[in-house]
């Protein structure tokens, strides 16, 4: 008598657990649309960006897919682990079973999660070569990384070249200080937006929207990364080594990232803020951009000679 209402004691917390863990799953997911949003970071988001390339919408789709294999496989080893506890326990079970291998369930184990393994393996590698491999381009524009900012050239339009340095360039900017850039600076903006602290810079990247722009990223000093999210961009800017990626952002917007290497005490100051325009904007900026700065020609990149 005693056993049996161990038992259905046992049998009464697997439900109230498993409950208590599909109402978790089913929260996470009614949440999840909630947190995608254009460009930007949010308070308690869930999930990725909101994609704005074609590159980020495949590894959005390809990120979802493994959401539910995982949760499908977790929620599985957790009921079987809890039926284990409760049909096998020492109360149900005084003298334990000597069983040391069963052949069948071994392979079973062993086979299954090869097989998704190799399925997943079907799906990644072609996201992968379609991420590496950069189509003929429209545009080519270098990124170089310094301590701590970044450096821009589109050489395609005349060697047009200018840095961005963050509006909060250290803890010590105050409001006032900061208002004053940002006022300085947003005569500049094609995109009139809030600023978001901490993510917002002086000179903004510009692009087309719908054209394929090569990015070429480099450093100056010491090793960086260009991160933009929501354009599924990460590029490690290695001195003296240029790597190469492709963008083609879907739609207007602007999209901000930062250096995720740490680069040293100034790390945290170096936002990266994209505009994605019409290609008739795109063209009316170059010129403008070019008039503000003189159109002063820029000395290329190059490699630094061998002793």
């Amino acid at each position: 008598m005693r056993r049996s209402r161990i038992v259905s004691k046992s049998y009464r917390g697997i439900c109230i657990a498993g409950k208590t863990g599909i109402a978790a799953l089913l929260a996470f997911f009614v949440r999840l649309p909630a947190a995608l949003a254009d460009g930007i970071p949010h308070a308690w988001g869930l999930g990725l960006q909101a994609p704005g390339s074609a590159i980020e919408m495949r590894i959005d789709n390809f990120h979802n897919i493994l959401l539910w294999v995982i949760s499908v496989i977790s929620i599985f080893v957790l009921g079987l682990l809890l039926y284990v506890v409760a049909r096998y326990n020492k109360y149900v079970n005084p003298k334990p079973s000597r069983t040391a291998h069963n052949f069948k369930l071994e392979v079973i184990w062993t086979l299954v999660p090869c097989l998704i393994l190799v399925a997943i393996g079907l799906i990644s590698f072609p996201l992968l070569y379609y991420t590496d491999r950069v189509p003929p381009p429209d545009l080519t524009l270098k990124v170089t990384g310094h301590q701590w900012y970044w450096s821009y050239a589109y050489p395609d339009k005349g060697n047009l070249a200018f840095d961005s340095h963050a509006i909060w360039d250290s803890s010590d900017v105050t409001d006032a200080e900061a208002v004053k850039l940002i006022n300085e600076a947003a005569s500049g903006w094609l995109i009139k937006d809030k600023p978001l602290r901490l993510l917002e810079v002086d000179n903004r990247v510009v692009l087309p929207v719908g054209k394929i722009v090569r990015v070429e990223v480099t450093g100056e000093d010491v090793e960086h990364s260009w991160f933009v999210p929501s354009l599924a961009v990460n590029r490690m800017a290695v001195p003296g080594k240029i790597s190469e990626l492709w963008i083609k952002i879907d739609h207007p917007g602007i999209y901000y990232g930062q250096c995720s290497m740490i680069c040293g005490n100034g790390h945290g100051y170096m936002p990266i803020v994209v505009e994605g325009v019409t290609p008739e904007k795109f063209a009316d900026w170059v010129q403008s951009k070019k008039q503000n700065l003189g159109a002063l020609p820029t000395k290329p990149f190059q490699f630094a000679a061998a002793p």
